[in-house]
């Protein structure tokens, strides 16, 4: 009945998709879609997820990663960052479409098993209270509670929705370059005092929505590695590719 007054619509193109079935289910894409968007998976970069051409091994490491291995230990993520999956982040992360979370923590549960796998902790990238203010949620925290629940089992990873804190503003990180990325974001993040005795010796799981060149990323790896983590992985809806050479 729900269906027949609010039938389930396809989240790239807004179509109606059917009832039953994976695809048909709430907060999925219809056929067409599915087939347009990128997800990753393997052969990849084994440290930060960059998708390969082809398989050379399971431990192989990309360009960028052997020139400099990030800080954090593993980044995964569910699609490739182009037209296709814009037309899903920006309105998740912009337009008010908290609804997409829960299909985007299927995708972000299946691309990370093996974080999870290992994780204590479920953290979210966090946003300064002035950008919270203004957009009224965390896209990053709805999509660690979406692979939290996509993930939970009697042994799973704990949700630590405020283990970080950002206290300094940083403003947007669209159009600056690398370099000015990790400065911008540079000493802007610290954990909240109370969990700072959960971290220690704990394996973080990190989630955010898109991973550009890793710069906050890496801010927050280093501030966790500094409260005693063990590890410090990452997880996004989605990545930017870097072009092949």
């Amino acid at each position: 009945m729900l269906d027949a007054v609010l039938p389930p619509l396809c989240l790239g193109c807004g179509e109606i998709v059917g009832a039953s079935g994976a695809l048909g289910a709430p907060g999925a894409l219809c056929a067409e879609c599915w087939q347009g968007f990128s997800f990753i998976a393997s052969p990849q970069c084994a440290c930060c997820g960059d998708p390969f051409a082809e398989h050379i091994g399971d431990e192989a490491l990309c360009a960028g990663c052997l020139a400099r291995r990030p800080k954090f230990r593993r980044a995964r993520a569910a699609l490739a960052y182009d037209t296709q999956s814009r037309r899903l982040v920006l309105p998740f992360k912009h337009g008010d479409r908290t609804d997409i979370a829960r299909a985007c923590g299927g995708w972000m549960a299946r691309a990370g098993s093996e974080l999870l796998a290992e994780a204590d902790l479920i953290a979210p990238v966090p946003l300064h209270w002035r950008r919270l203010l203004t957009r009224r949620y965390n896209q990053a925290l709805l999509l660690a509670r979406a692979v939290f629940r996509a993930a939970s089992g009697d042994a799973g990873p704990r949700l630590a929705p405020d283990l970080l804190r950002r206290h300094r503003w940083t403003g947007s990180q669209a159009g600056l370059r690398a370099k000015e990325r990790q400065r911008n974001v540079r000493e802007a993040f610290d954990i909240h005092p109370r969990w700072a005795a959960e971290v220690a010796g704990k394996t973080v799981l990190l989630v955010d929505d898109v991973l550009t060149t890793g710069a906050t990323a890496e801010a927050c790896a280093r501030v966790l590695q500094r409260g005693g983590a063990r590890h410090v992985d990452v997880l996004t809806l989605a990545r930017v590719v870097r072009p092949a050479v």
